[in-house]
């Protein structure tokens, strides 16, 4: 069997695919990035109200970390299911569709009188939410050659960072709003809920779902990127010949750890988002806007060690190595913020902070490496959706220990001991294929799930 050029190779002999790539990165990259930071902040900006819920409506700690986590299991759900409809009914109509549902429930936010209706519009908001993610990496698989979705993805994954930077101030300004009958909070969830619903408008004219649809791409490049896609395909149909369910994929011991490796950093990194403005605002009498501004730090200092890790890992190959070093640092930091001041707290979770964004970047790799091309993205978002479960155990945990013990510092104990143990989880992970395949060659036969992706 002839084994296909690599992409890079093709795009340096063929001008066509080279122009026809930098289109498609200049035309839909921004679009996503802008898409993902909104997500973020629709899905985390609950973390600077907390007070305010407490006050106004009386949804104290335990409340507020249920409801925090509920939107964890509506997305986990119907993520799946999500991303089958998209490829069903096209990338444009769904991502749209996804947008518009996730911006009307966030604007419903601002109406919210009790506890009940907080836990219905954060389950709704995470069905609302479900398949968004795995449904724009699905998007590059039929826009890109393989070579560029990588880069593509890195992109496309600095939105929740920039997310992380913009949301603290975003929120500290529009909860000084007051007027109309409307707290600073009810401004907050409205302004941003709705800035989702309208972006959804641009997001449907600009949004093709084919690349024969494409009219900014001549059709001499809407041709040349569906011939190496399609050729990048047939060689992977080529390689292997049987497609697992996900019953048989969960039967691997590999694909298991994976997502028990992603849940545990997903856990340290929820815990952060969602009780990180708490914990400022327990270093001294600040204003709204100025825990949003000390909320940033953290996740700007996050992203500088995140592209130190990158770099490192890049000319030092030895990925489990780097991810047990970044989940150490969490583990560290975690223990830390346990033995001084809210001001001492505040710097550990900075330096904790190095750690769990850093081991989120460098995990990916190593399933990416293991995982045969044709499972891959059904197997990624299986693991994106159980580790997303982390986002539901840690708040809802954080809430019951602060209501039943008036402290967190059990969980801050348990974040760090999870983050050790799964330092060491990571040396028995594997990124070789080899026994992957021949495991899948003598699996039964596939069901309609493991062909969605």
């Amino acid at each position: 069997m002839t084994t296909q050029r690599p992409a890079s190779t093709a795009a340096e002999r063929d001008p066509t695919l080279a122009s026809a790539v930098a289109k498609v990165k200049r035309h839909i990259l921004p679009l996503f990035v802008i898409m993902f930071i909104v997500n973020y902040i629709d899905r985390v900006n609950i973390g600077f109200v907390r007070t305010h819920l407490e006050h106004d409506l009386g949804i104290g700690a335990a409340a507020y970390g249920l409801g925090a986590g509920l939107f964890f299991i509506g997305y986990a759900l119907f993520e799946v299911p999500s991303n089958m409809l998209l490829q069903k009914v096209g990338a444009r109509i769904w991502l749209t569709r996804i947008m518009f549902t996730w911006g009307i429930v966030a604007t419903l936010m601002a109406f919210i009188q009790n506890e009940t209706h907080f836990y219905i519009l954060r389950f709704l908001l995470g069905i609302a939410e479900a398949g968004f993610f795995p449904g724009v990496i699905y998007y590059f698989t039929r826009w890109l050659p393989a070579v560029e979705r990588g880069k593509a993805i890195a992109i496309f994954l600095s939105g929740s960072a920039l997310a992380s930077l913009i949301s603290g101030p975003l929120a500290g300004a529009l909860l000084q709003i007051e007027g109309m009958g409307l707290h600073g909070w009810q401004w907050m969830f409205l302004i941003e809920g709705l800035a989702s619903v309208f972006l959804c408008v641009f997001v449907w004219f600009w949004l093709d779902s084919r690349p024969h649809d494409a009219k900014w791409l001549s059709r001499a490049e809407q041709d040349a990127l569906v011939d190496t896609i399609d050729a990048e395909q047939r060689e992977r149909d080529a390689q292997t010949t049987v497609k697992p369910s996900i019953g048989q994929l969960l039967k691997d011991g590999q694909i298991l750890l994976f997502c028990v490796l992603y849940f545990c950093i997903q856990l340290t990194i929820y815990a952060a988002t969602f009780w990180l403005p708490s914990i400022i605002k327990k270093m001294g009498d600040i204003s709204d806007l100025q825990v949003g501004f000390f909320n940033s730090i953290p996740w700007l200092i996050s992203i500088l060690a995140m592209y130190g890790f990158a770099a490192l890992s890049a000319r030092f190959r030895a990925q489990q190595a780097w991810v047990a070093t970044a989940l150490l640092i969490a583990a560290a930091g975690m223990f830390l913020s346990t033995t001084g001041g809210p001001i001492f707290a505040f710097v550990a979770l900075c330096f904790a902070a190095i750690g769990f964004k850093s081991a989120s970047a460098l995990f990916w790799p190593i399933p990416q490496a293991y995982l045969d091309a044709r499972i891959a993205a059904a197997v990624i978002a299986l693991i994106n959706s159980i580790g997303n479960l982390g986002g539901f155990v840690a708040p809802t945990t954080f809430g019951f220990l602060e209501q039943s013990t008036g402290s967190i510092q059990g969980g801050l104990y348990g974040l760090a001991g999870t983050s050790a143990i799964a330092a060491v989880l990571v040396f028995f992970a594997r990124t070789r294929r080899a026994t992957h395949e021949q495991a899948l060659e003598t699996s039964p036969a596939p069901t309609a799930l493991g062909k969605s992706h």
